[in-house]
């Protein structure tokens, strides 16, 4: 069998890391798994990923740059620009019934490790700190106080980590209905 190009194989292992790591956590996943689920040579991820944390941190990052272009693109297609804030957590609801939801991948990630690598702290901080200027971007962009961007970003946290434990959509529909009365306040 022909070796696999550089991007394909790099492709296959975030591909397999991703679905591992978000549906049964970071530690408890070990490379041999990802190898095997990926179907490279150990010596090959290795190559591609000297340690694991390496990995998990490319995971993170992609998984970041797929997640915010998704928000940004529900958000892009509503022309209010109150709706577009709103539109952000009818967007996490639509998230949060996707098959396979465990809440935020940032969250967990931080919860497992954020203590002990650094690495994951940064992308976690990073994601979190991305999401807080986009939202204050679409406040501004509403002619509404700055002061109200981080209780809209408190309220979607909220309701990611409130989706991700009980398993259900309801906490995006409770957030939305939170921020539309902050909003008309």
């Amino acid at each position: 069998m022909p070796s696999l190009d550089t991007d394909t194989a790099r492709t296959r292992l975030l591909d397999a890391a991703e679905e591992l790591f978000y549906a049964r956590g970071i530690q408890s996943v070990g490379m041999d798994e990802i190898r095997t689920a990926a179907g490279l040579p150990l010596k090959r991820v290795y190559a591609l990923y000297p340690a694991k944390e390496n990995l998990v941190e490319a995971y993170l990052q992609r998984r970041d740059a797929r997640w915010r272009e998704r928000l940004a693109a529900a958000v892009e297609e509503v022309a209010d620009p109150r709706e577009r804030i709103l539109a952000v957590f009818d967007w996490l609801g639509s998230w949060f019934r996707e098959p396979g939801f465990r809440g935020c991948a940032w969250i967990n990630g931080f919860g497992e490790l954020g203590a002990v690598s650094e690495a994951v702290a940064r992308q976690a901080r990073a994601h979190k700190q991305a999401f807080a200027d986009y939202v204050a971007d679409l406040v501004a962009a509403a002619g509404l106080p700055a002061a109200l961007a981080p209780q809209l970003v408190l309220l979607a946290e909220g309701a990611m980590v409130t989706a991700g434990i009980f398993g259900t959509d309801a906490p995006a529909a409770q957030a939305r209905d939170a921020a539309a009365a902050l909003i008309d306040a």
